[in-house]
């Protein structure tokens, strides 16, 4: 499975699973099913009230909007929404994701939307696989112009729920200056972790770097290894935010 190196915002690189070319020609289908049954859906409504027989000029100009406005923003519209998603995305488990790991924004997305006529629809989508082969990060055109591109999401059952599992009333915390954290912050700790747990290899100069981002953000100095240290902030995020015991 290709990967792609991302930098997230602690200057911590990652590698994400790309979603394979495959996963993203099915969403795309499923998406394209989605939007035929929404407009056979409407038309055979609006057939049955009889509104297209009664409707004047301006009636019919609103009936077709009501039609197809939806087919067209509906990639823009979940994505912005969705968190980098439409529905056969989410069905595929994938996402748009951008290359220096922040958050994608409008922005970006309409970017990716606006040249979607040139990938996808022109040639049957031709340009955008050519595209995606050939740049090696799983990127369309409309990824190269946002700076995104399209990763694999991980299963539910990951490192963190099995911290949480192991967070009991009586456990103590370590670092009360995980408070300092964000949830941003813990999502990548855990993404460090579980690359160790997926490939049974992790360089630990990785996770040092995570801790040294970690440790300049709560003001503190340990001396535990980085995978311990990630562990441990992990557990103390659990114990003090979802855990409610403040």
């Amino acid at each position: 499975m290709e990967k792609v190196r991302i930098q997230t915002s602690q200057n911590v690189e990652i590698d994400f699973q790309l979603a394979g070319l495959g996963d993203r020609i099915l969403a795309a289908l499923l998406d394209y099913l989605v939007l035929v049954g929404y407009v056979f859906s409407v038309v055979m409504f609006l057939s049955l009230l009889g509104a297209f027989r009664n409707a004047g000029e301006e009636g019919g100009v609103v009936y077709t909007l009501l039609v197809f406005l939806p087919y067209l923003f509906y990639d823009l519209a979940f994505e912005v929404f969705y968190d980098g998603q439409t529905i056969g995305k989410q069905i595929m488990k994938i996402k748009v994701a951008r290359l220096d790991g922040t958050q994608p924004g409008i922005g970006d997305y309409l970017l990716r939307w606006i040249l979607r006529p040139i990938d996808v629809t022109i040639l049957a989508g031709t340009v955008a696989i050519v595209t995606i082969l050939a740049n090696g990060k799983g990127q369309r055109l409309g990824d190269l112009a946002a700076g995104t591109t399209v990763v694999r999401l991980k299963a539910a059952t990951d490192l963190s729920e099995t911290m949480l599992a192991d967070v009991g009333a009586d456990y103590s915390p370590v670092f009360r200056q995980v408070t300092l954290l964000s949830e941003k912050d813990i999502r990548t700790a855990t993404r460090v972790l579980n690359r160790e747990v997926e490939d049974g290899l992790m360089a630990e100069h990785v996770a040092f770097r995570m801790k040294g981002a970690l440790e300049k953000k709560m003001g503190v100095k340990s001396e535990l290894s980085g995978r311990t240290f990630l562990e441990t902030v992990v557990r103390d995020y659990n114990f003090y935010h979802l855990k409610g015991l403040q």
